[in-house]
């Protein structure tokens, strides 16, 4: 009696341990019998690792989110064959810049997949000639929504150029190849402006700041054996000079380096009145 007494004592005091501790006993995985275990039965048997208790729910960390992945292509909008009052608007937008020099149709021809391709390259994005979901907010950037006489072809409304600071003072032809027209600005004010056309990515149209080195009226390429009327030249062979072949063709074609003017009055209006050190800047 005297030893199932002091066993009994040292059992309660085990437990009183056992819950100001924080323990929780546990039966040894897979071995039957254990302490909470009737004769003749199997303890079910439990992980030795013991579950982490769940978190508060203002504690709990939110599952990842998934990142969209890099390579998803851009949506195609527009491309070759499409038709629609969206495509007409490409169009105008795209005459605002100086891309499209046609009426718009609302067809999605090769002259239109040529403009964008144009575009598309000149922005450093791929020249697929689709208009795609970047291609288009890149165009709504920087142009504005067409007018009812812009969107039937008869009126073009072109963004003003931006003036670089370089052409505030003094007598300027101030280029520029993000809108793709020449202001005459003398001492900050613009005395008239037309479009112009630059080389290709092989022969390209040289940026900076440059002066007026000579004019030759009736100038022929010596290289080319091509007419440059009214030619201002202002870096080695490259000059600012009228181009029959941006009159016709528009921006389907290039230049080797200069700048063509396609409107033959305005540019012999311009010749009469530039001197030779003339600055010329040149920028995007």
């Amino acid at each position: 009696m005297l030893r199932k007494s002091v066993i009994r004592r040292t059992l309660a005091a085990a437990a009183v341990l056992a819950v100001t501790a924080g323990c929780t006993a546990q039966a040894a995985a897979g071995k039957p019998g254990g302490a909470d275990a009737k004769p003749g039965t199997t303890a079910p048997a439990q992980s030795s690792t013991p579950t982490p208790p769940a978190p508060d729910a203002d504690s709990a960390t939110p599952p990842p989110k998934a990142e969209p992945s890099e390579s998803a292509e851009p949506e195609v909008l527009m491309a070759r064959g499409s038709k629609g009052e969206r495509v007409r608007e490409l169009q105008a937008r795209l005459a605002q810049i100086g891309w499209f020099d046609d009426t718009p149709t609302g067809t999605y021809g090769s002259v239109t997949a040529d403009a964008v391709s144009g575009f598309q390259g000149k922005r450093g994005l791929p020249t697929t000639g689709d208009t795609d979901t970047v291609t288009w907010q890149k165009l709504l950037g920087m142009t504005t929504k067409p007018t009812r006489d812009e969107l039937a072809g008869k009126k073009v409304n072109k963004p003003a150029a931006k003036l670089d600071p370089r052409c505030m003072t003094g007598r300027v032809l101030c280029i520029s190849k993000t809108t793709r027209t020449l202001s005459w600005v003398v001492d900050g004010t613009v005395r008239s402006t037309m479009d112009v056309r630059f080389g290709s990515q092989y022969t390209p149209t040289r940026e900076g700041t440059f002066n007026v080195g000579w004019k030759s009226r009736d100038h022929v390429s010596t290289i080319y054996h091509t007419p440059m009327p009214y030619a201002m030249f202002f870096s080695g062979g490259q000059a600012v000079h009228y181009s029959s072949d941006f009159a016709a063709r528009g921006y389907n074609g290039a230049s080797h380096g200069c700048v063509n003017v396609r409107d033959k009055g305005k540019i012999a209006s311009l010749f009469a009145q530039v001197r030779n050190g003339d600055r010329v800047v040149i920028y995007w």
